[in-house]
């Protein structure tokens, strides 16, 4: 395969979208993904698709393929620095979720999603330790997985609470991203979640990111918690947008010249609740390339 921001060149426009996982518009007061689609087609003109292949697809998402209708698969299940998540078994269970969702590209949580054998519903997410020998075997296994897949695997700032490693998570990541000639999914709520807990500015080492590598952005809802004196800010997927995470959307999305994808990930909320987030989004994006649909 040629250098990315060739091949960037060549993966779609999605525009703006919404995220979920299995059950996750039959839960209570959730979003209704059928009137988004018909009220406000500019919201929901992808769906990206969080998978576990214990779990697999569910009712509304196996409707939104029938329709023909775009996609990004999100794993759940897979550490991208361990070369035995990529098994057979695996392999097997991708393909036959791929047959279905023909996903534009695959992304998903760079970090731990399970710690030592890979279980039956683990999914327990902890962040990469923030170091140079981590960022390699990281780059290697998104590497890997890309040749195997024959897809761009685009790698995610995750949440947490507790980072370890002498890195700033956004140095980090573009040593991943540089090292495995790839894209950046940025996701905007955990970056203001590492920032706060870091004590760092919201746009702490954006200008030293290759910006132009960022294909998709997340916006998320967070809430504040104190637990043993401790306040923690947890990415809760409510409308509850932090303004540290609107304001980092804002400083990159302008600059974001290959910017494909936007997800409002909101989708265990009614739609009403959701509609002043996606159209704050749109407002952000006023004159931004993604507005337009054209990669510079």
């Amino acid at each position: 395969m040629g250098r990315f921001l060739n091949r960037v060149l060549d993966l779609p426009h999605l525009g703006m979208g919404v995220s979920t996982e299995y059950g996750a518009f039959r839960s209570a007061n959730a979003l209704n993904i059928k009137a988004l689609r018909w009220d406000h087609p500019a919201f929901a003109q992808f769906l990206e698709v969080g998978v576990s292949l214990d779990t697999g697809l569910d009712e509304d998402t196996m409707e939104w393929c029938k329709g023909g209708l775009p996609t990004t698969y999100h794993f759940l299940d897979i550490n991208l620095d361990d070369p035995q998540d990529l098994d057979d078994g695996w392999l097997d269970g991708f393909r036959r979720m791929q047959s279905i969702l023909k996903p534009a590209w695959v992304c998903g949580d760079a970090g731990l999603w399970h710690f030592g054998r890979r279980e039956r519903g683990h999914m327990l997410l902890l962040p990469p330790i923030l170091s140079l020998d981590g960022a390699k075997r990281m780059a290697d296994g998104i590497l890997r997985m890309r040749d195997t897949l024959g897809l761009e695997v685009i790698p995610e700032n995750p949440p947490g609470h507790v980072f370890v490693g002498d890195l700033h998570i956004l140095d980090f990541f573009a040593q991943v991203v540089e090292r495995a000639d790839t894209g950046m999914l940025l996701d905007a709520a955990h970056l203001a979640i590492y920032q706060a807990a870091m004590g760092h500015a919201s746009t702490t080492g954006l200008d030293g990111f290759p910006i132009s590598r960022i294909i998709e952005m997340h916006v998320a809802g967070a809430s504040t918690s104190t637990v043993d004196d401790l306040e923690i800010i947890e990415d809760d997927h409510t409308v509850n947008v932090l303004p540290d995470t609107w304001t980092i959307l804002r400083e990159t999305v302008g600059q974001a010249k290959n910017l494909k994808a936007i997800v409002f990930e909101c989708e265990r909320n009614e739609l009403q609740q959701c509609l002043p987030g996606f159209e704050q989004i749109q407002s952000l994006c006023v004159g931004s390339p993604f507005a337009t649909g054209r990669s510079a």
